[in-house]
């Protein structure tokens, strides 16, 4: 069952930092764990790499949200590092980089300008770590990001893993139905009663629309681990590496980045990117996704062209899927991914897995 508060993990916010703190300790003497500003798309943006051995591939995050930093999560996926360099990158506008930048110095926030940036980091990891290509994973909103940067220049990467992927109009509207029908089962006659108003067309929602709709979407129960009481707050406030004001930037940042990829965001088609790609492409979405479903994300892989492709649903698992089960997403990583980081000409025509 889902938490109904975070008064516990504020209560024992120092005791929680200090055992995430061991946990991400590195014993190993070829391990890498550094984090810093690097001057990405003419500002300051904050990345954090880690990893018990750096010639290890890299896994580049790009966070969804918009603007919702996925550096709280590491002790989450501590046991990625066994295997990857994990990077985590927080983008214009989100985190520590909008912390930095503020509102002034974090210029216009468009999807373009996000791609742009984080093919940048890409390069720099590359340059940085002496590899030739890197493993991209894109969540949520990441996904839309991701996409493109995979669409655009797959040479900097061995694959593109999707994970709460974002399709289309589509997804919302399904969304919008999942939801409901999860409020009307729990007899929210609150939400009920905002989601009727609001109505079944993303075209017409307003920004203040779509943030009441999706502070309700936290309240639908599934068996999957609730994406804000249990895994955003919690994560947030056991960080050792954020402080209050950290915390805070990272909510003012959502609010900014928000306001100026709404538009983009609700009008997104994936397919009008084209559906061929020149590199490897997965998705492993969360069975219990009420955010981006998995119907509308597995059409879309069906209409995926791609040297080799795969999908994989994880069992258990809602929007977030690879923090809310990070060890079976983990064995997808390692038994699809990691040998084309090994393997010169891997094909598969794609394939289907539940995990």
């Amino acid at each position: 069952m889902s938490k109904t508060n975070v008064w516990p993990d504020l209560i024992l916010r120092k005791l929680n930092q200090r055992k995430n703190a061991r946990k991400l300790r590195l014993q190993s003497p070829n391990g890498i764990a550094e984090s810093r500003y690097v001057a990405i798309g003419g500002i300051e943006q904050w990345i954090s790499i880690r990893g018990e051995n750096r010639r290890n591939p890299i896994l580049l995050f790009v966070h969804g949200g918009p603007a919702s930093s996925y550096s709280i999560f590491s002790p989450l996926i501590r046991a990625w590092e066994k295997h990857f360099t994990i990077v985590q990158w927080d983008q214009r506008g989100a985190g520590k980089t909008f912390g930095r930048n503020g509102k002034e110095g974090s210029g216009a926030i468009t999807f373009e300008r996000l791609v742009q940036d984080g093919i940048e980091v890409a390069q720099y990891l590359l340059r940085s770590l002496r590899q030739d290509k890197l493993i991209l994973v894109g969540s949520s909103v990441g996904s839309v990001v991701g996409t493109r940067m995979a669409k655009r220049r797959p040479e900097l990467f061995h694959a593109y893993v999707g994970t709460d992927q974002n399709v289309n109009i589509e997804g919302h509207q399904l969304s919008y139905r999942m939801n409901l029908k999860g409020l009307r089962e729990a007899n929210c006659a609150k939400g009920i009663k905002l989601f009727e108003q609001i109505g079944p067309d993303p075209s017409r929602w307003s920004l203040e629309d779509f943030d009441r709709k999706n502070r309700w979407m936290v309240k639908v129960v599934t068996p999957a681990p609730n994406m804000i009481m249990d895994l955003v707050l919690p994560s947030m406030l056991a960080s050792p590496n954020h402080t209050f004001r950290d915390i805070l930037s990272y909510f003012k940042g959502m609010n900014y980045s928000l306001a100026q990829l709404f538009d983009e965001l609700i009008s997104f088609d994936a397919r009008k990117l084209g559906t061929r790609y020149e590199l490897p492409y997965f998705i492993f979405q969360g069975d219990t996704d009420l955010v981006t479903p998995v119907e509308t994300a597995r059409d879309f892989f069906e209409d995926i062209e791609a040297p080799r492709k795969e999908f994989a649903l994880i069992r258990n698992a809602g929007h977030l899927a690879c923090f809310a089960r990070p060890e079976p997403f983990l064995e997808l990583l390692v038994q699809r991914v990691l040998p084309l980081t090994r393997a010169t000409d891997r094909r598969s025509s794609g394939s289907a897995a539940v995990i």
